[in-house]
């Protein structure tokens, strides 16, 4: 199973590609998706998706992981997060149906690290560790990788077989399970 990590953003869009075969986690891939800042950000949308849409065909993932909307004090980049997220997530649909999945940044943080406030510094470390990949390009780029990371094992039971629709610590549900009860999916 392929595993695409999305730390999504604006201007900076981080990804990275895991494998799982059984219960072995293998790095494949990351990188980040630069956005023209030259440009307002209505004009970066098609950017956006045709840069996202050329990477799910290059990477041809089973599921996608995402961070979820975060905190943040200015209302304009919360609202372009989310705009960027449903660029994103749109583009995605046709690739990986309803396996989107997404994780709070608290999340991610303690899956990987073991605590939910750790720095960009502990990430990294503890990615390194882990996967063994230590050299990233920004921090949009290993923040990826501990989505997906994050992904793969929160999802565990369900790689291996079992069944993780039941299970209520997970902290994850696929967005059509999250809008169901919201829109006819």
């Amino acid at each position: 199973m392929l595993v695409l990590g999305i730390d999504p953003g604006s201007i900076n869009t981080g990804w990275a590609l895991l494998s799982v075969v059984g219960s072995k986690i293998k790095y494949i891939d990351s990188g980040v998706l630069k956005f023209n800042t030259k440009k307002d950000f209505l004009m970066r949308m098609p950017e956006m998706k045709s840069s996202f849409k050329a990477l799910l065909e290059k990477t041809n993932p089973d599921q996608l992981a995402l961070e979820s909307l975060i905190y943040v004090k200015s209302p304009t980049a919360l609202m372009k997060l989310a705009q960027t997220r449903g660029v994103l997530i749109t583009e995605s649909i046709e690739f990986v149906d309803d396996k989107i999945f997404e994780y709070s940044p608290n999340l991610v943080k303690s899956t990987t690290t073991g605590h939910g406030h750790a720095n960009k510094e502990s990430i990294q470390k503890a990615i390194k560790m882990l996967l063994g990949k230590s050299d990233f390009a920004t921090h949009d780029e290993s923040d990826a990788v501990a989505i997906a990371l994050c992904h793969v094992l929160m999802r565990g039971k369900n790689i291996t077989g079992g069944s993780n629709k039941n299970n209520k610590k997970s902290g994850s549900r696929s967005m059509k399970a999250s809008l169901a009860h919201k829109v006819n999916l």
